[in-house]
């Protein structure tokens, strides 16, 4: 049976602000295969309005390695650590790194949204409910958001954009976890 650590797979080195690309030449000159996805973003200078390309994910590169060369890739200046999940290497799947290039390629008309996974805490940030706080509780095209008071373990939900909420910090997970 092949050894898994020696076929490459991608995956997500977490960097220190603003090394992406730094991190990304220095890869390739150890010639391991890295992705930064890049965005053409127009910004305003104190004279001037320039386009520049910035990384999609901020302090994320994407490198494409045999679990065995891991040391290399994390040794590399700029970056902090490669992305785990209790302890071990998280691989992205093929497909997942092509859709971005493929997107990317194809088009500029997208938007980048914070990552929400159903049960996270969330606050509304705009529109009607700005200010409001509670649980998300289900994916429609649109997010579900759950208001509610706990301690009566009553609640009401309401359909607000994906655009129009942040996560938050669970101040009582904090205090649970401790």
């Amino acid at each position: 049976m092949e050894d898994r650590r020696n076929f490459p797979r991608w995956y997500a080195l977490y960097t220190r602000p603003r090394f992406e690309k730094k991190v990304e030449v220095t890869l390739q000159t150890k010639g391991l295969e890295s992705y930064v996805p890049l965005h053409t973003v127009l910004r305003r200078w104190s004279d001037r309005w320039k386009k520049i390309e910035e990384p999609l994910f901020s302090c994320y590169v994407f490198v494409r390695i045999p679990l065995s060369e891991r040391i290399c890739a994390v040794q590399t200046d700029g970056v902090v650590r490669m992305v785990s999940f209790n302890g071990t290497p998280s691989p992205i799947p093929d497909e997942e790194i092509n859709a971005f290039k493929n997107i990317l390629e194809r088009t500029d008309s997208f938007e980048t949204t914070q990552y929400l996974a159903i049960g996270n805490r969330v606050e509304v940030i705009r529109g009607p409910f700005k200010g409001m706080r509670g649980l998300l509780i289900e994916h429609r095209g649109r997010k579900r958001l759950l208001v509610g008071i706990e301690q009566i373990r009553q609640a009401i939900s309401v359909e607000i954009s994906e655009f129009d909420v942040c996560p938050v910090a669970d101040k009582n997970a904090d205090a649970r976890a401790a």
